[in-house]
């Protein structure tokens, strides 16, 4: 399989430095060794080609920077207004370059160990009421095929918590009825089964059986939950498609494409889920990252208990 990432250099005439050759070879390395998809590779490329850049005007080959480089290059990056957050994923990128680099025996000592990350807020999910999720779902109108896809849409997104980008790819194949579950291949290549709800599969089952064949006519498609030209719906049609609703739902906050995702979580854990079966359905590998639900949902019991609660 090609690697998106390692792409030509600007301009095709000019010779490849030793450097980028070493970036795209560290690049093959990880694909190989994690399955990380072509957007966390490019994000890699991204960062150690502008180190790369900034390095090479001090005439300074990257895999030969020292902690002092890294440190004015990063002062550099923040004077001209760089966030800390974006500070922080870069020298995420760094540390795992200069790891490699080290496993591969082309230097002795990581330049980025004694680099402290900067400190940054978790923000919290933006998530949604369950009254306000009642709203939303029944915001499509779905005496129309269109609109019948999106209520479909939408049913699956909340009852199962996938991201966007697993809804639209999502194929009917994925779709198991006799089990009640979808098969998913997420990030990193890694599969989970999510149980699908009554409602869920009803909304599906009902979309497949009339509208989904009213959208496509006499076209054909894998994808479950095609567009009038019989394509893939893309991330940005999705998101407009939610934006539109909520605001015929009258939900005057500030949604993201996740919104129902983090809904799907925060839920689960307001009635009593347990934090590493929200994991697994999410699909997340790191546990620390799930824990961010947990303070959404303790947010939201203070608030019933200072509501409710006598003494509250």
């Amino acid at each position: 399989m090609e690697i998106m990432t390692s792409s030509q250099p600007d301009n095709p005439e000019k010779p490849r430095s030793s450097s980028e050759e070493l970036v795209d070879q560290f690049l093959d390395a990880i694909w190989m060794e994690r399955g990380l998809s072509a957007n966390t590779l490019g994000a890699y490329r991204a960062d150690l080609m502008t180190l790369w850049r900034g390095l090479s005007e001090s005439n300074i080959q990257i895999e030969q920077a020292e902690k002092a480089d890294l440190l004015e290059f990063i002062a550099r990056r923040v004077e001209a207004g760089a966030k800390p957050r974006s500070t922080a994923r870069q020298l995420s990128s760094f540390r795992r370059f200069f790891r490699y680099i080290m496993r591969e025996g082309l230097r002795d000592t990581d330049p980025t160990a004694d680099i402290e990350m900067p400190r940054i807020g978790r923000s919290l999910p933006k998530s949604l009421t369950e009254d306000e999720v009642d709203e939303l779902l029944k915001a499509p109108n779905v005496d129309e095929p269109l609109g019948h896809r999106d209520r479909a849409m939408l049913e699956l997104l909340y009852a199962t918590g996938l991201r966007v980008s697993e809804l639209i790819n999502l194929k009917q194949s994925q779709v198991n009825f006799n089990q009640g579950v979808l098969r998913i291949i997420g990030k990193g290549d890694r599969e989970r089964l999510i149980p699908l709800g009554e409602e869920s599969q009803r909304w599906l089952k009902d979309f497949i059986d009339g509208p989904r064949m009213e959208i496509l006519l006499e076209r054909q498609t894998d994808y479950l939950f095609p567009t009038r030209r019989g394509d893939r719906m893309t991330r940005q049609a999705f998101w407009h498609i939610i934006k539109r609703y909520a605001q015929k739902a009258g939900i005057d906050k500030n949604l993201s494409p996740h919104s129902l995702r983090h809904a799907f979580a925060t839920h689960l854990l307001n009635h009593g889920a347990d934090l590493r079966v929200v994991q697994l359905l999410l699909g997340h590998s790191d546990l620390s990252t799930t824990q961010i639900y947990t303070h959404v949902a303790r947010e939201r019991l203070k608030d019933l208990h200072s509501q409710h609660h006598p003494r509250g």
